[in-house]
């Protein structure tokens, strides 16, 4: 099952292996997916287009660190909440 937590009034999940961005995220929310490589990034845009790093994360806490990086850039740019 997905956990969300809210950083700057942006979502971000963490996802099971298997669950769908999509299924989980709207505009604007930062989904953490686990490869079998590493922990990925994504980000959903306004139209539901979904863009990530070229490179994953080696750990879940690298991964969060920087979606909540990203997520503050996201509110401050007026994404958020």
């Amino acid at each position: 099952m997905a956990t969300q937590i809210t950083h700057h009034g942006i979502r971000i999940f963490t996802l099971d292996p298997g669950e769908s961005v999509l299924d989980h995220c709207g505009r604007n929310d930062i989904a953490i997916v686990e490869e079998d490589d590493g922990w990925w990034l994504w980000f959903v845009g306004e139209d539901g287009e979904i863009e990530g790093y070229d490179e994953p994360f080696d750990s879940l806490r690298q991964a969060t660190g920087s979606a909540r990086a990203a997520a503050e850039i996201l509110a401050e740019s007026g994404a958020g909440g």
